[in-house]
């Protein structure tokens, strides 16, 4: 893998804030929804309601789609991922808190919104098996696909 490439996922990863994820449903079509998200390295983390479609889709089949997307201001700017991965629920007690040591980080006002009681939160890993890493500065719709 080239070291370059994967600087730019990790980055992309570390300032983007919100990815939409694409779950299979039960009846086998794909549902997407948005949710805001922090990394470690190439891995993501993102909570949800443990009753929520994405949560019991991903209980029954844990691979996903997923795209992230910079903000930008012209197209040239465009700057964003395309990944398949696999994404499961995560109950271990340490990996639990790095997720909320990196989610207060990245985002503060989170503290508001959950209570000590995390049995409210679903909280998932996803690993990327497959980047598109797509980035129009270096031409319209310019991708570069790697494998993690």
């Amino acid at each position: 893998m080239d070291e370059n490439l994967l600087e730019v996922i990790e980055t992309i990863l570390a300032n983007g804030k919100d990815m939409t994820i694409a779950t299979l449903r039960e009846d086998g079509f794909p549902q997407t929804t948005t949710v805001s998200y922090v990394s470690d390295g190439t891995t993501i983390y993102f909570g949800c309601d443990p009753t929520s479609q994405k949560a019991r889709n991903i209980a029954r089949n844990g691979k996903v789609s997923l795209t992230v997307n910079l903000d930008y201001t012209d197209w040239n700017q465009i700057k964003g991922l395309s990944m398949g991965a696999m994404a499961e629920q995560i109950t271990d007690a340490d990996e639990m808190k790095l997720m909320g040591d990196l989610m207060l980080k990245k985002f503060p006002q989170v503290a508001e919104y959950v209570s000590d009681n995390l049995d409210v939160l679903a909280l998932f890993r996803v690993k990327p098996k497959v980047v598109s890493v797509l980035d129009y500065s270096k031409g319209f719709g310019h991708t570069d696909q790697v494998e993690l």
